[in-house]
């Protein structure tokens, strides 16, 4: 990966939030506060993404992954293109920031493929490697809309979405904004980034261990999540 720019030295602005004050809520409980708080905003949110595994039932993608049949999930991932356009021309994009071992596992080179797709639709994207935030660890999920609204986005242990916790607190929230923002500005560009590292990987190897969780996760709802 090409080291970019001034590494990140901070006092750990992320470790404020597992302490914060915060509304936790369910899966349909966030996912609807979510999408009410993206229809108001008025400025560019902010992602950040640590994890190195993640479950997405919900994306056929990558079901078809899970599989094994990894020409499908491109095909599918292709197909994303027009709906993922759209939907950053009715609402302002998602600017993400997103850290990255090596070996890449699995999830994250079928992520990366989807997210050099969002980035072509106008959701730009920076990888970091997990080097730059080792100091800053554990490195929470969070999706940052303003100096004073984030949310906390929680999992289990697989990688499942299990809802999020939305905090307002701007003495926590503007310290990793401001976090997110620097990462953002060294890292590099995911199409790069992309090309590079990802579209020449063999085929993703999908264990049995990984399909063992599956049954937890057979809910189908095809939506379509920023």
């Amino acid at each position: 990966m090409t080291e970019q720019g001034t590494p990140v030295r901070l006092t750990n602005p992320f470790a404020a939030v597992a302490g914060a004050g915060g509304e936790v809520m369910d899966v349909p409980e966030y996912q609807a506060g979510f999408d009410g708080d993206h229809e108001l905003c008025t400025e560019p949110m902010w992602k950040l993404e640590r994890a190195q595994e993640f479950y997405e039932p919900d994306v056929a993608s990558w079901r078809a992954m899970m599989d094994g049949d990894w020409a499908g999930s491109l095909e599918l991932a292709g197909r994303m293109a027009g709906p993922v356009a759209d939907y950053y021309r009715r609402r302002h994009p998602v600017t993400r920031v997103r850290v990255v071992e090596f070996p890449i596992t699995a999830y994250l080179q079928w992520e990366l493929h989807v997210l050099a797709l969002r980035a072509t639709a106008g959701s730009p994207c920076r990888v970091v490697p997990a080097a730059r935030v080792a100091d800053c660890e554990p490195v929470p999920e969070l999706v940052i809309f303003n100096p004073s609204l984030m949310y906390e986005v929680l999992y289990d242990r697989y990688g499942g979405g299990r809802g999020g916790r939305r905090i307002t607190d701007p003495d926590v929230v503007a310290p990793c904004l401001r976090a997110v923002r620097e990462l953002f500005a060294e890292g590099e560009d995911v199409l790069d980034f992309h090309r590079r590292e990802i579209v020449p990987l063999p085929p993703p190897v999908i264990t049995d261990e990984m399909r063992a969780a599956l049954p937890a996760y057979a809910h189908r709802t095809e939506e379509f999540r920023v």
